[in-house]
């Protein structure tokens, strides 16, 4: 356990206690609990932010593994004065979730169902537990849990009752308010108390509902006269419980329960022990009409008019979002489906009911009414399950598409919350569109038309003079909002940047009322403190992420020289236009690389367990330092010199990167874009030259170099796996683990067995393509060539049997290697020689229009993305335009009606697992469609993440368990499933694993449909 001082000044109201208090502190949470005790600089750092634009630096971090660990801490901090701050999936969009406290991180392992009761339709649940894996828990008993936020997949339900989150169908549902039967919390002075329904509350309780009921009877008056009468009001604390103003009542029968107190408290009341969850019959079937506008206005002005036909959710998507999600490639296709024309903006009007068929005319009176609103023809009608859930994915990343703007300048979250009613959400959108462009900006919008809450964040460089544009637009917002009767926090809460808009809200009197409820459950001012009361002002700089020249300590980029190209992200963006200036022009110190790492705005979307990769490390530890957002963090942290010199190649960042296996999930599964695998390329290209390089990163590093050499010796090298004293040797010399198996050394090697008949040379290749034959190239990799030469000759002959002449690239005295190796081992200067070889042997058959159909995924698909950052030039990008994995050649081929071939049937199932590179790039669908050429073939995609090879990850000795708990997370037990089942697999990592895992044989999708060909 370290202690570190953090570089990071702490503003008036959020400084840190003294150094000998925050060291007792840790000395007795390590003695006194069982959890992690996290004060060093990087661990706090990481808690230091949340989905805001805000940073302040915790105390320190405790991750509970008990309950009496909980209360333990709250009576520690209690006893030192030091303020507590309770925390789930720190996705909170107004920095709820950070400030100068002990942060006790609930998601690891408060996330259980205690109890489930069906009859009364409730459950009781710890404050841990994400919304989608509780969902997923009632979906076998037709229930579910209805506050459907877009954050669902990473969203904790003490976060969410925190917040009083609302979700997409809140016209139908209610806020959380409305769905929270009960709730166990700790007060300040240790007690825990039961809040629920007045008429059944303990002593301690009771008093508290007296009290806020003697509030309410002192301020009437105030409330009637100044509370919005919108649902989606949030902000304060729910005073109205025992004088309701919402337009949803708090309660069916018009009763008060005290728990309603506590949502939206922001935990500044009391720390949650359990919540009871009122749930609601999952809805049987659905329809989603979209709808599709010429202007933003008209799709404004229809909403009230939508409404009025009973739908569940009526949800905005403006052409900014539209834009963004076409330049996604996990998105383009489907925001397609949804589309007519370039609409401005898009409504998502989705029925729901018992049957699909007593939904279709709802759809139908839809069609209708937008022709009598003069708009036919522009409803796109979605009846079938899976586009419809498709589209809902994308909306609900919507926040975060937003972000993926380059640039400095960001949308910003500050006023995105306000919510009016229907009849004048057009003319407030039209207002704030004005403002927005008197200050040099505009908003991207989207979110819940059907409750009048847009979530709208102008662009603005935080950096510079965003502070002060944001007080001016937050002030001429807050005049629309007064004007149009609205609520000015709206759904995601106060926090830091709408805290101290509450008395503008609510008045003086009120506000003290606020006080005065906080005094009673929290007199010390333990939980949470500078939230909802005694708030700091919103645009305090030294309080931001990236702080201000004015700032008493302004974020900096250190300077630092990058071994890849990052000048893409080094460019600055129109904030009316968004238009980036050209690569390289963005001021950036260190090339581009940290405001690629800026890009990680906090939203925590790689928390997520469902379908995708990201992040397999976290899946398995559930640790924020072994999360994409976690490591992101620390390298910035580190690059902006906030903790200390050297921190970028300092051990502790080491530790941080360390169990990156490089699948690429966030690649493609960042909404923002973040790409932690070539970070961390980067990253130990700096650390290994400052640390140098192990044996067995040479190794591992220089195996296609010396592969050719050691095939003629294969009896040797594989005693390693039959004789345990060299197994043994080899975890204490190289650190590879004994419980692993290697590859297995062979001397018939493809390039030693080629038959020089079978492939053509160089030049017939070209001549044979400008005729306008079939010519591909094959590229044969490491791997495929020395270890599993069956896989490049079935390859081979698979494509010759479709008529292609091949022609593959080799070398004398070996092949031709793509420098994957040494880029996973951070050697980039020995990469790019390699990789420029490469090539330079393709460029010819590339300029001449021959595909290059490669085995490997990582290998291929290096093509593909590396090598276009290594200062190869325009050649490579000539090389990666032909680059193509084997299965999406013959898919594309097929599509083009050039391949054909004589298939055997098979009778058997087939399991196919994708590897990780072939998700990211979007090419696990060809090879379900290779697959679905073989005659009776029905393959399944196993859900699942990385298989935790990795390359050499697996093999390591450090990272082994890892290793196999990554695979036993999906993969194996899928595998051992189905023995009847034939297993594809084009990884040789994954097959490795499988075998070692499952002792299953897995096959690459080549050898399949060779051993399908006709004779």
């Amino acid at each position: 356990m370290r202690i570190e001082p953090a570089s990071h000044l702490q503003p008036a109201g959020t400084v840190l206690p003294p150094n000998e208090t925050c060291e007792a502190l840790a000395r007795r949470l390590a003695a006194e609990t069982q959890g992690e005790v996290l004060f060093d600089a990087a661990s706090r750092g990481r808690y230091a932010t949340d989905a805001s634009i805000y940073q302040i630096m915790p105390v320190g971090v405790l991750v509970p593994k008990t309950e009496r660990d909980i209360a333990t801490a709250i009576d520690v901090a209690r006893d030192l004065k030091v303020p507590v701050l309770a925390r789930g999936g720190g996705t909170s969009q107004c920095g709820q979730t950070t400030g100068a406290a002990l942060v006790i991180d609930n998601s690891k392992h408060f996330r259980r169902v205690l109890d489930l009761d069906l009859d009364r339709c409730t459950v009781t649940v710890e404050p841990g537990i994400v919304l989608d894996h509780l969902n997923a828990q009632l979906k076998p008993h037709g229930l579910w849990y209805p506050v459907d936020v877009s954050t669902s997949a990473q969203a904790t339900l003490g976060g969410m009752a925190g917040n009083n989150s609302c979700g997409s169908r809140s016209i139908a549902y209610g806020n959380m308010v409305h769905n929270v039967a009960g709730a166990s919390a700790w007060l300040s002075d240790g007690e825990l108390v039961d809040f629920g329904p007045v008429s059944n509350l303990g002593a301690r309780a009771s008093d508290i509902a007296l009290h806020v009921r003697q509030l309410v009877l002192q301020h009437r008056g105030e409330i009637h006269a100044r509370w919005p009468k919108v649902m989606r009001r949030v902000a304060g604390y729910n005073l109205d419980i025992f004088d309701n103003q919402s337009e949803k009542p708090y309660t069916a029968d018009g009763s008060v329960n005290l728990a309603h107190l506590l949502i939206g408290a922001e935990g500044t009341l009391a720390y949650t022990r359990s919540l009871t969850l009122k749930l609601a019959e999952l809805p049987r079937a659905k329809v989603l009409g979209v709808v599709n506008f010429p202007s933003f206005r008209a799709a404004m002005d229809s909403a009230q008019h939508i409404v009025k036909l009973g739908p569940t959710a009526v949800e905005l998507v403006d052409r900014t979002m539209i834009e963004l999600s076409l330049a996604n490639p996990a998105f383009r296709p489907t925001v397609e489906t949804a589309l007519i024309g370039r609409p401005a903006a898009i409504l998502l009007v989705e029925f729901s009911g018992g049957d699909k068929a007593s939904l279709l005319p709802r759809l139908k009176d839809l069609v209708d009414l937008m022709g009598e609103l003069g708009l036919p023809g522009s409803v796109v009608e979605m009846r079938d399950d899976a586009p419809q859930k498709n589209l809902w994915e994308v909306r609900k990343a919507g926040l975060n598409i937003m972000m993926s703007l380059k640039g400095d300048g960001k949308p910003v979250s500050f006023i995105e919350d306000c919510a009016v009613p229907l009849e004048h959400l057009a003319d407030y959108t039209d207002g704030l569109t004005e403002v927005f462009a008197r200050h040099g900006s505009r908003g991207t919008w989207y979110a819940h038309a059907s409750v009048g809450t847009l979530h709208v964040r102008p662009i603005l460089d935080m950096r510079t003079d965003g502070g002060s544009k944001m007080r001016a637009i937050a002030e001429e917002a807050g005049a629309l909002v007064r004007k149009y009767k609205g609520a000015f926090s709206g759904e995601h809460g106060d926090g830091l940047c709408r805290g101290e808009w509450i008395e503008w809200q609510f008045g003086p009197a009120i506000n003290e009322a606020f006080r005065s409820i906080k005094q009673k459950l929290d007199p010390i001012n333990l939980f949470n403190p500078g939230k909802i009361i005694d708030p700091p002002k919103m645009d305090d700089g030294a309080l931001f992420r990236f702080a201000p020249a004015t700032a008493p300590k302004p974020y900096r980029r250190i300077p630092l020289t990058p071994v890849l190209d990052w000048s893409a992200w080094n460019v600055q963006a129109d904030p009316v236009t968004e238009a980036t200036t050209a690569p390289g022009t963005g001021g950036d110190l260190t090339g581009g690389f940290a405001k690629a790492v800026e890009m990680c705005n906090n939203n925590g979307h790689c928390r997520k367990f469902d379908a995708g990769t990201m992040c397999p490390s976290y899946r398995v530890t559930r640790d924020e330092q072994h999360l994409t957002r976690g490591r992101a963090n620390t390298l910035r942290l580190a690059i902006s010199g906030q903790l200390g010199p050297d921190a970028f190649t300092s051990e502790a960042m080491h530790e941080t990167m360390d169990l990156c296996v490089g699948c690429k999930g966030c690649k493609r599964d960042c909404p923002t874009g973040v790409d932690m695998a070539k970070m961390k390329i980067e990253f130990l290209a700096h650390y290994k030259k400052k640390h140098g390089h192990t044996l067995k990163d040479r190794l591992i590093a220089r195996l296609p170099d010396y592969a050719h050499l050691a095939s003629r010796v294969p009896w040797l090298l594989n005693l390693r796996n039959s004789v345990p004293a060299a197994r043994w040797l080899g975890e204490k010399v190289l650190g590879l683990s004994a419980r692993r198996s290697l590859p297995v050394w062979r001397s018939d090697t493809f390039w030693r067995a080629a038959d020089a008949s079978t492939f053509a040379s160089r030049e017939e290749a070209i001549a044979a393509a400008r005729e306008g034959r079939k010519v591909a190239v094959l590229f044969v990799d490491t791997f495929n060539g020395n270890f599993e030469s069956q896989n490049a000759w079935a390859a081979a002959r698979v494509l010759k049997a479709a008529g292609y002449l091949l022609h593959t690239v080799q070398k004398d005295g070996g092949h031709h290697c793509c420098g994957r190796t040494y880029l996973a081992n951070g050697m980039v200067d020995e990469a790019r020689a390699r990789a420029g070889a490469l090539i330079d042997a393709l460029m010819p058959l590339a300029e001449a229009g021959i595909p290059i159909v490669g085995l490997e995924p990582s290998c291929l698909l290096t093509l593909r993305d590396e090598t276009l950052v290594m200062g190869l030039g325009a050649k490579a990008d000539k090389v990666a335009g032909q680059a193509l994995l084997f299965e999406e050649f013959i898919a594309r081929e097929v599509k083009a009606g050039r391949f054909q071939l004589a298939l055997k049937a098979v009778d058997q199932p087939i399991l196919l697992h994708g590897h990780c590179h072939q998700k990211a790039f979007g090419a696990v669908s060809p090879i379900l469609d290779v697959l679905k050429l073989i005659p009776g073939a029905k393959p399944e995609l196993i859900e699942s993440s990385c298989c935790g090879m990795a390359g050499s990850f697996g093999y390591e000795a450090a990272h082994y368990d890892v290793s196999m708990q990554m695979a036993e997370a999906s993969l194996l037990p899928a595998v051992r499933s189905r023995p009847d089942a034939i297993v594809v697999a084009d990884g040789t990592s994954c097959r490795h694993q499988i075998a070692d895992g499952a002792q299953r044989e897995a096959v690459h999708v080549a050898v399949m449909l060779d051993r399908q060909l006709m004779s």
